[in-house]
């Protein structure tokens, strides 16, 4: 499966994005999904994760209660709405698919298939 991050841009502190991941090449149903962010000289992070099903969903701490990830199916997309965004946010955000449809992992060894980011900037 092939996967493509957008929605990115420049925004003020306090601001929302939502972020779009469109899958293609098999059902994207099959698959759980995540989003991870990488900010420069920084580690690649867990950012939400959520099952084939958009039933289940794991959330980083840094961002719950402002970020929600979801799916739609029909579309083979998956989306990140981010809220109250923070210039800590700031990062390259990628999507990622796990060939355990069931699973809503942070670990990102566990998924298998990964995207072209798209950028994520928020100014103080």
């Amino acid at each position: 499966v092939q996967l493509q991050a957008s929605g990115g841009g420049l925004v003020h502190a306090g601001d929302s994005l939502r972020l779009s991941c469109v899958a293609s090449g098999r059902s994207f149903s099959n698959y759980a999904a995540g989003w991870f962010r990488q900010a420069p000289g920084k580690e690649r992070e867990f950012v939400a994760a959520i099952n084939w099903s958009g039933g289940r969903r794991n959330y980083a701490d840094s961002v719950k209660a402002r970020f929600t990830i979801s799916r739609d199916n029909e579309k083979n997309t998956v989306y990140l709405q981010m809220n109250s965004l923070k210039p800590e946010d700031t990062a390259v955000y990628v999507c990622a698919a796990d060939q355990s449809p069931h699973r809503i992992s942070d670990n990102v060894d566990e998924y298998e298939y990964w995207g072209r980011g798209t950028q994520v900037t928020v100014s103080s």
